[in-house]
């Protein structure tokens, strides 16, 4: 890699430390630390804000400007123009595919649809009721047991790794949804697109041939396929850089995706709308999202990157609208709180100033809920898109000529040495 620039780091009377400059294709330009330790320096950043931890060619966010693009293409010009089969494979391969490549994936990917007779086997195990995230890990856990070893330096086995869990993972949540309702696991069909065999395997009723549901949750998974160096694809980069099974490698990142915090926002969501419980109120849980000293946060508003609207709600707002009016509910109690509470966000100075927009969160929520599905499954289904992103950055780490394993250091804050 060429260096055009150095910076010179001077630590009271010792010589200078020069650091690498790297020049990214957006962004920031990056200041290289790596040479710090052999002088006995360690950098400490929490929460990793200004810390670069791998280089990517997949996924690019301006916060500030509202930007999010997927090798270079635009995330809304993908939702509106493309599918999600689609969307994986650009991920995956760095190109949109032609259509004998994309015919040939997304046969690929739907040859995977059922999953070894282990995985019902170990569903059994759960109660009626259990959270479905739980299932869904340790089914991803099984399948790593199942297929082991793996030889992930292996082109030919990575990739079949890679199909095999994109295509199961539509199946597997919607095993996990049924049983947690204490339901038969429907089998899947043949003949079905992505998105409508999901449905299918969640809904054997007439959601399941509605093509603007269909089209809802094939957007959805584009708009949560990858969102950069998150909790989650940090979590998958770091389990996969000790050489770990990669279904072992996406059941951690489904177990950092299932935090509040992180995957579980857009179920917040819900659980917030159905708090306020009825549009009279609205003005008192503003009043109180205003408040300093009130602990109550209006979820779904706002974002850790995104300073502007994120590009990923306007196409999910619009989708919002589309789903509602098929559904003849757009007088739901709950989406007129929800419309409502936007309409504030986005006219009232407080929020303005503080950039507090809706976020795809808010709109993705709804859309759910409206199409029948339980909030507990909400994050289940974000785990299934962001299936894609995460194996994307788990191959690409890997062929990475800097790899290595992950091992950050510390800021040691406990006492010095002593005697029992």
């Amino acid at each position: 890699m060429m260096i055009d620039k150095v910076a010179k780091l001077t630590i009271d009377d010792k010589p200078s430390i020069d650091l690498p400059i790297h020049e990214a294709t957006y962004g920031p330009e990056l200041i290289d630390v790596a040479a710090l330790g052999k002088h006995n320096f360690f950098t400490y950043d929490p929460g990793f804000i200004s810390t670069a931890s791998c280089k990517s060619a997949i996924t690019y966010i301006d916060g500030d400007k509202g930007i999010l693009l997927h090798r270079g293409y635009p995330i809304d010009q993908l939702a509106k123009k493309t599918d999600f089969l689609t969307t994986a494979y650009l991920l995956l391969k760095g190109e949109l595919p032609n259509s004998t490549q994309q015919q040939d994936f997304k046969k690929t990917i739907t040859s995977h649809v059922s999953p070894p007779a282990i995985i019902e086997q170990t569903l059994q195990g759960f109660a009626k009721g259990a959270h479905p995230m739980a299932m869904l890990i340790s089914l991803l856990g099984a399948l790593a047991g199942y297929y082991h070893p793996i030889k992930i330096r292996d082109a030919a086995e990575r990739k079949q790794a890679i199909e095999q869990l994109i295509g199961y993972m539509p199946t597997l949540v919607a095993m996990t949804y049924q049983h947690y309702l204490g339901n038969k696991i429907n089998t899947p069909r043949e003949g079905l697109d992505y998105a409508s065999q999901f449905m299918y395997l969640l809904f054997d009723d007439t959601r399941a041939n509605n093509p603007t549901l269909n089209k809802a949750i094939d957007r959805i998974l584009i708009l949560h396929a990858d969102h950069e160096q998150n909790a989650s694809t940090s979590t998958v980069r770091l389990a996969g850089s000790t050489l770990a099974n990669p279904y072992a490698c996406i059941a951690a990142g489904t177990a950092a995706l299932w935090g509040t915090a992180h995957g579980g926002a857009n179920e917040a969501v819900i659980k917030m709308l159905t708090e306020i419980k009825d549009e009279k109120n609205i003005e008192e849980y503003i009043a109180r999202a205003k408040d300093p000293n009130s602990n109550f946060r209006l979820m779904g508003f706002g974002h850790r990157v995104y300073k502007n609207y994120d590009p990923r709600a306007t196409v999910m707002k619009q989708t919002c609208d589309e789903v509602l009016n098929e559904l003849g509910t757009p007088d739901d109690p709950l989406f007129r709180i929800a419309m409502q509470l936007e309409k504030i966000a986005l006219e009232d100075e407080y929020f303005i100033q503080r950039k507090l927009y809706p976020n795809v969160d808010f709109y993705s929520g709804i859309i759910l809920r409206a199409i029948g599905i339980p909030t507990a499954l909400f994050t289940s289904i974000f785990a299934l898109a962001r299936t894609v992103g995460w194996l994307a950055q788990w191959s690409e780490m890997l062929d990475d000529n800097d790899f290595k394993i992950g091992r950050p250091r510390q800021w040691y804050t406990g006492p010095t040495e002593r005697d029992i």
